[in-house]
């Protein structure tokens, strides 16, 4: 092989890990760390890098590819509770930016319950500047009439960053 062959697939192999926003170990699956947070009174909590959640209540992020994929593994859901207060379904994520740009972030987030019964929340433009992170509460009005026990976790189901 020429000497010019090896320096061009050496800028290509440079230029693909730039691209593609090489993270270090881990690989491509967002399963192999473990949940963090702390419980609340209806909900739970858990990181979207947990997708079993053990027979408890907790969060969760549904899986997904490419840059999808990398504003998911962003994502942890600190809180997912019923606000008394309020009359809200509300859940708190971190959004954590450890790449080198700055991104903003659109997130979907669906409340699950007991049987079919689910709600979901949006929100968009979440600024995070490289290196930082920022919390946000995301709120859907609760439909019931009880005291929402019936929403036993909280699931990222889309999440995208520009």
């Amino acid at each position: 092989m020429k000497m010019r062959h090896v320096r061009a697939l050496a800028v290509f192999g440079i230029a693909l890990v730039a691209l593609t926003g090489a993270r270090g170990s881990g690989g491509g699956g967002c399963d192999s760390h473990s949940s963090s947070g702390s419980s609340s009174s209806s909900g739970g909590s858990g990181s979207h890098h947990d997708n079993d959640d053990n027979g408890t209540s907790g969060g969760s992020v549904s899986g997904g590819s490419g840059s999808a994929n990398e504003a998911l593994r962003d994502i942890t859901i600190d809180t997912c509770a019923y606000d008394a207060a309020t009359k809200n379904l509300t859940a708190r994520i971190t959004v954590k930016n450890d790449g080198v740009l700055d991104y903003d972030y659109d997130v979907t987030l669906k409340f699950k319950g007991t049987s079919a019964t689910t709600a979901t929340a949006t929100t968009t433009d979440i600024a995070v500047a490289a290196g930082a992170s920022k919390s946000v509460d995301l709120t859907t009005p609760y439909a019931g009439t009880g005291d929402g026990s019936e929403y036993t976790k909280c699931e990222v189901t889309r999440a995208s960053r520009s």
